[in-house]
């Protein structure tokens, strides 16, 4: 049976997901301070703003950048199985996703950033772009938000 983005995010969180919004990260890092912040988004997403102190892992390498023995390998975070983990995406739905694909893989404490980076943006918390330099929110707001085309709804196909 066919399902839709929505259905599939649903289903995530209904299999135990946890989700905490923007303004309670500082809390989750106090309580956590050996947790790791991954940041799932696509590179040009990444490079254009990020919360500074995130790890950089493409949702579309996800799965072979938490196991040993790939070229994607990333052995920080394969060693983070046990570990507190961040995933963040634009809006809270890719990671809803990933950090299910996680739990899958074994990771036992695996959270989502709900409203993800827009959300962090919309609550005036401070981003940084591939340079490492402020990131003005205005145009993170833009960046974050993008239109969508007529070509893209529903109501036109």
């Amino acid at each position: 049976m066919a399902k839709t983005f929505n259905e599939l995010i649903e289903d995530a969180l209904s299999q135990g997901v946890k989700e905490i919004f923007p303004w309670d990260v500082e809390d989750f890092r106090k309580k956590h301070p050996d947790a790791l912040l991954l940041d799932i988004r696509e590179q040009d997403e990444y490079d254009g703003a990020h919360i500074k102190n995130t790890h950089h892992v493409p949702r579309g390498i996800l799965e072979q950048s938490c196991e040993w023995d790939y070229a994607e390998t990333i052995p920080e975070l394969v060693r983070a199985r046990k570990k507190p983990v961040l995933v963040i995406c634009r809006s809270g739905n890719r990671s809803v996703l990933a950090a299910l694909t996680m739990k899958m893989l074994g990771y036992e404490d695996v959270t989502s950033l709900k409203t993800g980076i827009k959300g962090w943006n919309d609550s005036d918390l401070p981003l940084v772009d591939k340079s490492g330099l402020p990131a003005d929110p205005d145009w993170a707001d833009g960046f974050f938000n993008p239109p969508v085309r007529e070509e893209q709804l529903s109501a036109n196909q």
